[in-house]
């Protein structure tokens, strides 16, 4: 027989926070010979009233039910639950359900009164979840035994553009809790053949969160974006295959070009009075303004990358790319190409 007070999916949280099950495995001396006396000689298993089922077999301290009008008593030959008087109680057994008030006695003693002898493989279960006490009487039983045990919090790294790499800062304390976790457990013949989990209700536990650094200050020439992260006002960040990250102000589309020193008229100085190199940018600095630090991704893939307005030389939304040889410059032409402006 499987014991459900309410649907599992929809209900199981509710009644585990108030549910008080106890599962009574009772031996086959609780027959005549049981009746003459106030122990049942059975084994108990208390589920609800701790943080885990609790086995009375000597091997733990005795719970107090007082609360519920209940208490545990052991004898020489076992241990039995006493009952105060006036409890409601309902019994069911053989698909018939019996009601009756409860006298100050154990459980054995009020089945007995109530003309119930169990068989060797018969178990009792006592329901406290409602005002009334539920007994029933079973050759299987099945429940959901919430178990509460400790759990320590978890460190979770999240990257933060706008630190920079190589620091990080703790923006949430973690706190250790207590973790919820649901097993079902099959009781056959006064013995537990199964327990399996069912679910994890919940954690008190709290994350610690910490950010980490990835913004750089440049990249190497060899890394690539990743992915482009943008925002409403036309700023956003790269986010690179190492990982670094890059944030811009703008992201411009513009025509690019190719020179090199010893042609076109080109010196091996700049406007800005640097030597030239790769990296060297031309601009007209009424749209990009000198020393404006870039990075440059052609729109059919060719990657320029980190970059400097160091020169002049070009009218309007141009950019003219210094490269080192003029056959690079003849095999770069003319290409449209996305300029982000870094901060």
């Amino acid at each position: 027989m499987v014991l459900r007070t309410h649907d599992l999916r929809k209900k199981l949280r509710e009644h585990l926070k108030s549910s008080a099950l106890i599962l009574i495995a009772l031996a086959a001396v609780l027959g005549s010979s049981a009746a003459a006396t106030d122990w049942a000689g059975a084994l108990y298993i208390l589920t609800g009233v701790e943080d885990s089922a609790i086995v009375l077999d000597g091997s733990q301290d005795i719970p107090d039910l007082s609360d519920r009008m209940m208490y545990v008593a052991s004898g020489s030959k076992g241990y039995d639950i006493r009952l105060d008087s006036k409890l409601d109680v309902t019994i069911r057994h053989d698909g018939q359900a019996l009601t009756t008030v409860s006298k100050k006695e154990s459980i054995s003693a009020l089945l007995t009164r109530m003309g119930i002898t169990l068989s060797p493989l018969e178990m009792v279960a006592v329901d406290l979840s409602d005002q009334e006490l539920v007994l029933t009487v079973a050759e299987d039983v099945t429940y959901y035994d919430e178990v509460r045990e400790a759990e320590a919090f978890n460190t979770v790294r999240v990257a933060n553009p706008d630190l920079p790499k190589g620091t990080e800062r703790v923006v949430q304390e973690g706190m250790d809790g207590i973790r919820t976790s649901i097993y079902e457990v099959v009781w056959s013949n006064g013995k537990c053949i199964s327990r399996q989990f069912v679910e994890e209700l919940d954690s008190t536990a709290v994350d610690q969160i910490v950010e980490y650094g990835t913004a750089v200050s440049s990249v190497g020439r060899t890394d690539r974006i990743a992915s482009i992260s943008k925002n409403a006002d036309g700023s956003g960040t790269l986010i690179f295959e190492s990982g670094a990250t890059l944030n811009f102000s703008q992201a411009k589309s513009m025509t690019a070009t190719a020179y090199t020193a010893g042609h076109g008229g080109a010196d091996y100085t700049t406007a800005t009075g640097t030597f030239v190199e790769v990296g060297t940018v031309a601009v007209d600095k009424n749209v990009i303004p000198l020393g404006t630090r870039m990075y440059i991704v052609t729109n059919d893939g060719i990657v320029y990358g980190m970059s400097v307005a160091r020169d002049t030389g070009v009218k309007g939304n141009k950019v003219d790319l210094y490269y080192n040889s003029y056959r690079e410059c003849i095999e770069f032409g003319r290409r449209s190409c996305t300029v982000y402006i870094l901060e």
